[in-house]
């Protein structure tokens, strides 16, 4: 059994875990196309390794600060959210950028999809949501009554 207090949170929802887990790879994958669209911008070498390298790195600085669960500054959910939308949304705007728009709207799709879903269930707490279990535990508690 592990000891890990963040294990806690996944324990009895394979959902929460598996967003998470998207929402992980959505935010690593915006990363890469900010690099990669900084690395096919602008002419000549060094544009295009001030712009491979420096815009992940602001997007990480900005996430950093703002929008990571362990954040050094947590605002309230607007801003969260807004700085979610400029990193990932960039993301998908530099898909697009680089000449991929079906993909760059898929991409779109989907973070707006996973972000919804994460912080949802983000603000719902560790507790495991209502299932089956709960809808019939009561009743079967219950005598039936005679008539």
């Amino acid at each position: 059994m592990s000891t890990d207090p963040g294990a806690a949170a996944f324990a009895g929802r394979p959902w929460f875990a598996a967003n998470e887990l998207l929402a992980f790879a959505v935010e690593s994958a915006a990363l890469a196309c900010l690099a990669w669209w900084g690395f096919s911008t602008g002419h000549g070498w060094l544009p295009h390794v001030l712009l491979g390298v420096g815009t992940p790195l602001l997007a990480i600085v900005i996430w950093a600060l703002f929008a990571a669960p362990k954040a050094r500054l947590r605002p309230g959910l607007p801003v969260v959210l807004l700085v979610k939308a400029v990193v990932l949304g960039g993301g998908a705007a530099a898909v697009h950028g680089v000449g991929h728009p079906v993909a760059a709207v898929v991409m779109a799709i989907v973070v707006v999809v996973n972000t919804a879903v994460a912080e949802t269930l983000r603000r719902g707490g560790p507790t495991a949501p209502a299932g089956p279990r709960d809808a019939t535990g009561p009743a079967e508690s219950r005598s039936p009554e005679s008539g």
